[in-house]
């Protein structure tokens, strides 16, 4: 091997070796410090393409999670508001068949009548309930609920109408213009006809619910292993690269060093 002082390849070599060396390494560090296996659009084009969208479907299924479990509350809320009613009811058919006794007097029947005006009032006041603003109660209609992160599925949620329902008893201007106690009755099994619908809907957002939870438990262990650092392999890498780092550095001290040489052979 000559011994020559304007070039020096071997440091050339050692010196690309290094600059090499050493980028990979802070790559490596860059993954282990960020837990992204990604780092950049050239360490994985198609990889990066794949992640962002199911990054994306994870942020909107989260959304999707909160309505159905607002939508999941409503329903429950509205429930408690036709349960109240159907004691309510259960009460004013008591009211009815005690007024009905002839042994009681006048100031009884009048205290049944008092009981009964509140009760009504009451009714009343649970047709107007709201949920966040949201009127529990309407004209029956249906509202959709989104039950997929791309919107292709959805549950109807009923609006119930709990004032058609007992507007046989709000209507009545005292017990004694409710003719019969089969008025009551039907009244309750109106309102018990809304509540097995209401617990139905209740039932299908609730299985909804724990499908869109294992759609995103599956969504979020695929993104992972697309754009998450695996540690124990990438340890590996880091002191793989350590070491050549370390190598190249040595190497290309002993090359300048050749330099050197020819410098004393030159004195």
């Amino acid at each position: 091997m000559s011994l020559v002082i304007n070039s020096n390849p071997a440091a050339t070599t050692a010196s690309t070796n290094l600059n090499a060396n050493n980028a990979l390494l802070q790559k490596s560090l860059n993954r282990l410090s960020s837990g992204m296996r990604i780092q950049d659009p050239a360490d994985d084009a198609g990889g990066l393409a794949v992640s962002m969208k199911m990054r994306s479907a994870l942020v909107r299924t989260d959304a999707v999670m909160n309505n159905v479990s607002n939508a999941i509350s409503f329903l429950q809320t509205q429930d408690g508001g036709m349960e109240t009613a159907s004691s309510i009811l259960t009460r004013i058919s008591e009211l009815k068949t005690l007024s009905q006794d002839v042994t009681k007097s006048t100031n009884d029947i009048a205290n049944y009548e008092t009981e009964f005006t509140e009760l009504k009032d009451q009714l009343s006041s649970i047709i107007t309930e709201k949920f966040n603003g949201v009127p529990l109660f309407g004209t029956g209609s249906q509202s959709s609920v989104k039950t997929s992160e791309d919107g292709s599925q959805s549950v109807g949620i009923t609006i119930t109408n709990l004032n058609t329902n007992v507007t046989a008893i709000t209507s009545a201007a005292n017990l004694a213009a409710i003719t019969t106690i089969s008025t009551i009755t039907t009244a309750i099994q109106n309102v018990a006809g809304s509540r097995a619908q209401n617990g139905a809907e209740t039932s299908r957002l609730q299985f909804a619910s724990e499908m869109l939870t294992i759609n995103r438990t599956n969504l979020e262990a695929a993104n992972s292993r697309i754009a998450d650092t695996d540690v124990a392999s990438e340890s590996t890498k880091f002191a793989r690269y350590n070491i050549l780092v370390q190598s190249s550095t040595a190497m290309l001290a002993q090359a300048n060093a050749t330099s050197q040489i020819a410098l004393r052979l030159l004195g």
